[in-house]
């Protein structure tokens, strides 16, 4: 079972290269990132972007532009265009943002005539969040794409949680649907969602993972509170995936972890045809590299069913 980010990218190295594509990689992170992952071994990578930006960028921070197919775009959204499409014709495993703005690079993956997602797909966004205080990685979703997911959403944001983390080689995993308390009631959707989806997980119509919910997050990650409090479900205090009942939720949770209890995170949009790397543009080299280590796992896994 993979416990932490390190040893994901340790797993990663003994994978075959996956082929990375960059749209608009012009920003020192990425850069920094992407030839981290490519000198470790974790991909090999093709930039489409502007190439003497790339390589001044590059040459500025250290890096050997060298070690980059760069396909040579200025324009941002005829890069973006071509970038998804070299992944859409097979000719990279990965897509990856650069500096793009979140909707333009989400625009391009979901367009019905050369985006990446299939008849009747549902991109979702999965973090594994590493905290110092917990023992093992938490799989979260979802803080970037689903605003206000409803019932089925959630059920599929469930379901991608879980193929994470059998990818981690986490083979049941204690799954919980957060909401502000345990109990059922008419002011509180969310605990409605959380109690249908626990017992169609019951029934067998969700398989892979204990499912619980709803249930406070305290209750979900320290056993002392479960304790206290008598909450004795099997996997209490010890989560390995969490589901938000909205975005905010989930994403105040993750910069909490991040910027207070100095946690390390990698993210991904799952539901493509091919996982893609969304980070923030501010976000750090090493959100960057993880996410695409993150990728590389699920493109090689998904290579591995093939």
């Amino acid at each position: 079972m993979i416990t932490s980010l390190d040893q994901l990218v340790d797993i990663v190295k003994g994978l075959p290269s996956m082929r990375l594509v960059v749209a608009c990689g012009e920003d020192p992170h990425t850069i920094e990132a992407v030839s981290r992952a490519k000198n470790e071994g974790l991909v090999d990578v093709i930039m489409v972007g502007n190439k003497e930006k790339i390589a001044s960028v590059a040459s500025e921070h250290g890096v050997d532009p060298e070690i980059f197919k760069v396909i040579d775009e200025p324009d941002n959204k005829k890069a973006l265009k071509r970038a998804v499409k070299l992944v859409r014709d097979g000719e990279g495993d990965i897509l990856m943002k650069g500096l793009v703005i979140t909707a333009d690079y989400m625009r391009a993956i979901l367009d019905k005539e050369s985006g990446l997602v299939p008849p009747e797909g549902l991109l979702s966004h999965v973090t594994l969040v590493e905290i110092p205080t917990y023992p093992k990685l938490l799989i979260v979703s979802d803080v970037a794409v689903i605003i206000l997911p409803d019932l089925n959403q959630k059920v599929k944001m469930l379901q991608y949680t879980i193929d994470v983390a059998y990818a981690l080689e986490i083979k049941s995993p204690y799954a919980f649907l957060v909401s502000a308390a345990e109990t059922i009631s008419s002011k509180l959707p969310s605990a409605y969602d959380a109690a249908i989806i626990k017992v169609m997980a019951e029934r067998g119509q969700i398989k892979g993972a204990k499912v619980e919910g709803p249930v406070g997050l305290d209750l979900a990650i320290l056993k002392e509170a479960a304790k206290i409090k008598g909450f004795k479900q099997e996997g209490a205090g010890e989560a390995d995936i969490l589901i938000f009942p909205n975005i905010e939720a989930a994403n105040i949770f993750y910069k909490t972890c991040t910027i207070l209890a100095k946690g390390r995170i990698a993210g991904i949009v799952v539901g493509a045809t091919a996982p893609c790397v969304l980070t923030s543009r501010a976000d750090s080299e090493d959100s960057k590299f993880h996410s695409i280590a993150l990728a590389a796992l699920m493109a090689g896994k998904k290579e591995a069913k093939i």
